[in-house]
């Protein structure tokens, strides 16, 4: 029976999780929720909380996490509808008449676990079989014991088109078609026949252990390796995990879920101790898998390949989790020997050795910046760029905005260690709020120039225009933070301004205002006077936009280079004075007229004093 998400939301908001339970397990009162120890996994410290105001439970010792619907599901046993009508009752509510059509889907998919049961068992069968010897010495060449093979399902699927449609004609030849056990030629005047034949088939399950359809291993050459089930009423290869009925049990008591690239993984994990484990079946992971893995662990750990294929896939993981991490979900990387897989080491070194990685996994965080950093060079201002554009696109996929957040400072900071030569505008003095201003250079000359700094007004119009044009920021936040400013207000305005864009990302002129004024900038603005100063196009409320951006952005850059070239003017004039040659004399002549030409290009931006 389909029921509407309408009606089950309804459903549980008329439900009181506490009261209900609270009628098996002894919750005390903490705040807005409660607390108990945890009823499904054995601890003395209660690590399970109740809430209704959120409408859920969740225990952070083992992970079982869920609703009112799943608590007399997973605790009582029940099954849906058995849930949900006891809830209905409770409630008052009538449960609604169902659709047909979806009445009709759903007794079919009912009627198909009777099929794939049925094969699963013939499979077996087929194994156990004279036929299976061949598929048997296999397995044990693989160290899989008997113990192993019944536990997880093996069977063999005989390299025939008719013997598994024949063993189960009693279930007609249309249910088998819709189970995906037999494929239907196009031409009508041809006979279905067995889809999968000469393979070792692994039942695939569900989190109630119902078999929803097959994965079959090739035996011997061919291709290819693993062949799946189709999609059926059943079975959805995107929203299903191998192992997954036998890890989640395993998982809550472990606390945690290894998540492996092959289904030959996770039984080798599981015969050296490694219960916990489950594959996906062929495919990139998607966001029904990844929704899975975090109801069983806050971070699952992959453990895939350690050849290139088996690290892109990881990364691929990685990149699909970022819309959904949040401050309980993010995932975790253990990167294997080149050239092993999770079976080559736990055969080779043993169990000690996978565990010792796992006790110590890679951060989502650690490998993403990983990835980017190893990605190329980083040796010009160009690559150097693009690897800070990719960190940002990586942040920005993130939906959860507090975790948005942490991502973006945290890739600034390992960023800003690219560049030595560079001082991040980020550094703090110990004990000290605010910006920190970079030291001066130490040569004699820039220090000259460090003392008088950059007119005053001229700052304040800067600082005007970075105000009312934001996007800038973020773009020329190296030349900033180069200019020479000597007074301490409009230089803890300047840091403040570099601190917005780079933890916020590009901004717009509403977001900077809100960001100030929870910055309590409003007295820097009012001491710094930035309304009254020199008259430039971004000083001006009236001024076409496009053309004072790139008045701004042509002031910033010739403002950033002039600390620099004044020093070389002095120390080229310093050597003309000593009785320098022609050399030093043409050189000081060159500097000269660079520092002319920057006067006039800050002279043509100029439109006389502001109002």
């Amino acid at each position: 029976m389909s029921l509407s998400p309408q009606f089950l939301d309804e459903l549980r908001a008329r439900t009181s999780l506490s009261a209900l339970v609270g009628r098996g397990v002894k919750l005390q009162k903490a705040g807005r929720e409660f607390k108990a120890c945890c009823p499904f996994h054995s601890e003395k410290t209660p690590s399970f909380t109740v809430s209704d105001e959120k409408g859920f439970y969740h225990c952070f010792g083992c992970g079982a996490h869920g609703d009112a619907i799943s608590w007399l599901t997973d605790q009582r046993g029940l099954s849906f509808m058995d849930a949900v009508r006891e809830l209905a009752d409770a409630a008052g509510m009538e449960i609604p008449a169902p659709d047909p059509r979806a009445q009709a889907r759903a007794e079919r998919a009912a009627g198909l676990y009777e099929v794939t049961e049925a094969a699963a068992r013939w499979f077996v069968e087929q194994l156990d079989g004279i036929e299976g010897a061949a598929a048997r010495d296999y397995l044990k060449q693989r160290g899989i014991s008997e113990v192993t093979r019944r536990k997880f399902g093996f069977g063999l699927a005989p390299d025939s088109r008719g013997k598994l449609k024949a063993a189960l004609k009693t279930l007609g030849e249309a249910r088998l078609v819709e189970a995906g056990l037999l494929i239907a030629p196009e031409q009508a005047d041809k006979a279905p026949y067995d889809r999968f034949r000469g393979r070792l088939m692994f039942p695939i399950r569900d989190a109630r252990g119902r078999c929803l359809g097959f994965s079959g291993r090739i035996l011997g050459d061919g291709e290819p390796k693993y062949l799946n089930s189709p999609d059926t009423p059943l079975f959805d290869k995107g929203r299903t995990l191998f192992n997954l009925d036998k890890a989640l049990p395993a998982a809550r008591a472990a606390g945690r879920v290894i998540v492996v690239e092959g289904q030959m993984d996770v039984v080798a994990l599981d015969e050296a101790g490694f219960p916990e484990t489950v594959a996906p079946l062929g495919t990139a992971m998607t966001e029904a898998q990844l929704g899975m893995l975090w109801r069983m662990s806050e971070a699952p750990v992959f453990c895939f390949d350690g050849d290139s294929a088996g690290q892109k896939a990881a990364v691929r993981a990685a990149l699909r989790a970022l819309p959904g991490i949040g401050p309980a979900r993010s995932l975790a990387f253990v990167t294997l020997p080149p050239g092993e897989d999770p079976d080559d080491l736990v055969r080779s070194r043993g169990r000690q050795a996978l565990e010792a990685l796992l006790a110590a996994p890679e951060a989502l965080v650690d490998r993403l910046w990983r990835h980017e950093a190893e990605a190329g060079p980083l040796a010009t201002p160009e690559q150097r760029a693009g690897l800070r554009r990719r960190l940002m696109e990586h942040a920005s996929a993130i939906q959860d905005p507090d975790v948005r957040e942490q991502y973006r400072a945290e890739f600034l900071k390992r960023y800003d260690t690219l560049t030595p030569a560079r001082r991040p505008w980020t550094e703090r003095k110990p004990g000290v709020r605010g910006p920190y201003v970079p030291p001066r250079p130490t040569s004699a000359e820039a220090r000259a120039v460090g003392r008088t700094g950059l007119d005053p007004q001229l700052v304040r119009a800067i600082l005007q225009g970075l105000i009312r044009f934001p996007e800038l920021i973020g773009e020329h936040h190296e030349q900033l933070q180069q200019l020479e400013i000597a007074d301490a207000k409009a230089a803890q305005l300047r840091g403040l301004l570099l601190e917005s864009a780079m933890t916020h990302g590009e901004l717009d002129r509403e977001a900077l205002d809100t960001i100030l004024a929870a910055g309590g900038a409003a007295a820097l603005l009012e001491a710094l006077s930035l309304k009254r100063g020199l008259a430039f196009s971004f000083t001006r409320a009236n001024a076409e936009p496009a053309r004072a951006c790139r008045d701004l952005a042509l002031a910033i850059e010739t403002l950033a280079a002039r600390p620099g070239l004044d020093a070389a003017l002095a120390a080229a004039t310093a050597r003309v004075k000593d009785g320098g040659d022609e050399a030093a004399f043409e050189e000081q002549t060159r500097l000269l007229l660079a520092r002319h030409e920057a006067d006039r290009k800050l002279a043509t931006l100029f439109e006389g004093e502001a109002d």
